[in-house]
């Protein structure tokens, strides 16, 4: 059992989704910062007199004091650190970007009450630069997915090949393999993505956003595809959120 069961304990958190409980509670998914992920009771927060409901809407940035319990924690107090929703919902590009993220968060942490504080703090700058409009909004997700999956350790290989591991920039993706591969180790049905995709992949996992921003809406789809079949390939599973990201929207 956790050494703070059934005890109080204080961590922050960002809020992932809710849901319904009974006619006034909520199922709050919360990400920590020490904790890992945490789902846990928000009583009475659907009334209108509730004190901290809105601080427990998605994609917001909460301090929280909790009680463990034996299924699900509950929280005793929430208080706003940054509440990022509203600018993120009012803009759809922005707010399907941020149901991607917070559903990946959510399934690369399947173990309840596990620190994943790089993850965290990866899914909090996601959220903050959505909801700061600082790059177009497929940008920052596919940034996300990249550096999500490399603390995952499935980061897909760009400089090197996947399969033997001989540096080298390959034109020749494959997603069971690994990423890029040499031509001696490419299998058969292996992908072509345009140098440019493969150079905008790299740019997103190093953070190098003036490259990032100057790249063209066609590389930009294919790179789209790249990472979303990797991710998936590796959850063994679609995440729901994916397909209805507005890809379409160039403006941040």
């Amino acid at each position: 059992m956790p050494a703070f069961r059934n005890r109080l304990y204080r961590d922050d958190a960002v809020v992932l989704r809710n849901q319904k409980l009974g006619e006034a509670d909520r199922i709050v998914t919360l990400l920590t910062r020490r904790h890992g992920r945490v789902r846990a009771v928000a009583r009475g927060v659907r009334r209108t007199s509730s004190k901290f409901g809105a601080r427990l809407e998605p994609f917001g940035h909460v301090d929280l004091q909790l009680v463990e319990g034996r299924s699900l924690h509950s929280i005793s107090q929430a208080e706003s650190i940054r509440l990022y929703g509203g600018r993120i919902t009012g803009h759809y590009g922005r707010y399907t970007a941020a149901s991607a993220i917070a559903e990946t968060a959510e399934r690369l942490t399947p173990i309840e009450h596990e620190p994943a504080q790089t993850l965290f703090q990866l899914t909090l700058g996601a959220l903050r630069a959505l909801a700061a409009g600082e790059h177009t909004p497929g940008l920052i997700l596919d940034a996300y997915l990249l550096r999500a999956m490399g603390s995952a350790g499935w980061a897909p290989a760009l400089t090197e090949c996947a399969v033997c591991g001989e540096p080298g920039r390959y034109g020749a993706f494959s997603v069971p393999a690994g990423g890029c591969v040499c031509p001696h180790c490419r299998p058969a049905g292996s992908a072509r993505p345009s140098p440019a995709s493969l150079e905008l992949m790299i740019a997103l996992t190093n953070g190098d956003w003036k490259a990032a921003d100057a790249s063209e809406t066609s590389t930009r789809r294919e790179v789209s595809g790249l990472v979303a079949a990797h991710l998936q390939w590796h959850l063994e599973r679609e995440l729901r959120s994916l397909p209805l990201v507005d890809r379409a929207m160039e403006q941040a």
